[in-house]
């Protein structure tokens, strides 16, 4: 299992107009293909910006396939296939378009893009083209293969804290396994994967969209692939909103440490709103409501649970099922029910939980491969590697940072230095210089990306402009807070910056 704290819980000098290069086939909407631009396009680069790109009905979108360099450094070597979509504005021929991606690493933009063009406001929706484009490796793109169906079962099942020699040793070869089975499986795209390569191809995109501007809305890891296509591209950047953001200055322990005190701020949350109703599966005593879900962990860890099923829970996936309940407010019912059966010897809620965060169904079949991708990512953006006695050391400072989630997240930092592949394209440090503003959003009591971060991100972008929302849950935009709404809104359709420091309760 790779760092529990990665899963739960990411130009323009004059334009030289390449001509239209992509099929002009009528579509049911009246839609018309755009044609590309190639500007400033590095000459080794200019046949990806304007490359022969087919448009199709797929439902009511559009969807293509598009040809990136595996490796930008050999740009005439091996090339792979990004998926993407475009949901037509509704107001006619739009002049801009707004990327999205919803994080991960290894969320599917084109599943996001179908989302966002429902919740984007009316006036958006008017102006703006939506696009999803799943990320080199994710989803619907060429995808990254790596472990069977079978073998990722085992994969989650793993104790995440572990307490011999033992287990330690298979935490850490799980790990190795997957890393080399992803090369096995996936050749070199699996030493491609990275932030800055992800970055590269979807300034690839916009040119072949012919948008002189990238507009953005990245949500969760979303937010540091913006971010990284912002220090790259600046004056490329156009209306970007980083929603539940990134700190793309931590390291490994400090990433970690953040995300354990998010996670541990989301159940006291929990824990405090449970205990005022009448069925609370935890008590009336809010503190010895979160000991007695420690202690479930712990007895899981000595013995995995009978399901209704043939699988039982093990303390690995107990901690994904409470994990994922907590990054919207409303999935707390089913935290509270899933608590409620594990108290009573039946883990069949929380495993069905846990495989709901995983994507996969009752047949064992994973829909995406989020679970995976997500190692292959994080390890090629960093370069941090720690020992296992630095790990070890690390542990008491997680525990006091979270008695429930404290020492999973603690051994998830080792699993970057078992990762098989050597990085090569590292984070950049972030500062945008010469970008546009660009509205960077944290919620209060964020599990996954802590309000922290938001003001870090915020702070170290030279136009970075913070927006804050007060509540639970991961990201704010879809969280029915009508002031964010109105703020990310307005900033798409005519630019206005939020006033500073504004909160929305």
């Amino acid at each position: 299992m790779i760092a529990a704290a990665a899963a739960l819980a990411l130009v323009v000098a004059a334009a030289v107009v390449a001509g239209v290069v992509v099929s002009r086939d009528e579509t049911r909407s009246g839609w018309t293909p755009p044609g590309s631009i190639a500007d400033s396009a590095p000459p080794a680069l200019e046949r990806f910006y304007t490359q022969k790109v087919t448009w199709s009905d797929c439902s009511s979108a559009h969807c293509a396939w598009i040809t990136v360099p595996i490796d930008y450094a050999s740009p005439d070597g091996a090339t792979t296939r990004l998926r993407a979509v475009v949901h037509p504005a509704t107001g006619g021929a739009a002049k801009r378009s707004i990327l999205v991606n919803p994080g991960g690493p290894g969320g599917s933009a084109i599943d996001f893009a179908g989302s966002m063009a429902s919740s984007f406001g009316a006036d958006v929706r008017a102006k703006f083209d939506i696009v999803g484009v799943d990320p080199r490796g994710v989803g619907r793109s060429s995808p990254l293969k790596c472990l069977s169906d079978r073998a990722f079962d085992s994969f989650t099942a793993i104790d995440p804290d572990p307490d011999s020699s033992t287990e330690i040793a298979a935490l850490r070869r799980s790990v190795t396994d997957l890393g080399n089975a992803c090369k096995k499986n996936s050749g070199e795209l699996a030493a491609h994967v990275s932030t800055v390569e992800v970055a590269k191809d979807m300034d690839v995109v916009r040119g072949l969209l012919g948008r002189t501007k990238l507009d953005w809305f990245g949500a969760s890891y979303g937010t540091e692939l913006g971010a990284v296509y912002a220090q790259l591209f600046p004056n490329k950047v156009g209306r970007m909103v980083l929603d539940g953001a990134v700190d793309p200055a931590l390291g490994a322990v400090e990433s970690a440490l953040g995300q354990t005190t998010g996670f541990q701020r989301a159940i006291d949350a929990y824990a405090e709103d449970c205990v005022k109703q009448k069925s609370c599966p935890i008590g009336r005593d809010a503190k010895a409501g979160l000991g007695r879900i420690a202690g479930l962990l712990a007895r899981l860890d000595r013995q995995p649970m009978q399901t209704r099923g043939e699988r039982r829970l093990t303390e690995g996936q107990a901690f994904y099922g409470i994990a994922v309940t907590l990054y919207d407010k409303a999935t707390w019912p089913y935290l509270s029910r899933g608590l409620a059966a594990a108290f009573k010897g039946d883990g069949s809620i929380l495993l069905t939980l846990s495989d709901a965060y995983f994507r996969r169904g009752s047949d064992g079949a994973y829909s995406g491969n989020l679970g995976q991708v997500i190692y292959a990512v994080n390890c090629l953006d960093s370069s941090e590697q720690l020992s296992q006695a630095q790990t070890e050391a690390l542990i008491p400072r997680f525990e006091q940072a979270s008695p429930v989630f404290g020492r999973s997240l603690a051994w998830g930092v080792l699993a970057c230095t078992d990762w098989p592949l050597e990085p090569s394209n590292p984070l950049p440090s972030i500062s945008a210089d010469g970008a546009p503003p660009i509205l960077v959003i944290g919620t209060t009591r964020d599990p996954a990306t802590p309000y922290e971060w938001a003001q870090a991100l915020a702070s170290q972008l030279s136009s970075g402009a913070l927006l804050t929302r007060v509540g639970d849950g991961h990201t704010a935009y879809n969280s029915g807070n009508e002031c964010i709404t109105s703020a990310v809104d307005t900033f798409f359709t005519d630019g206005s910056v939020p006033k500073q420091g504004l909160t929305c309760r």
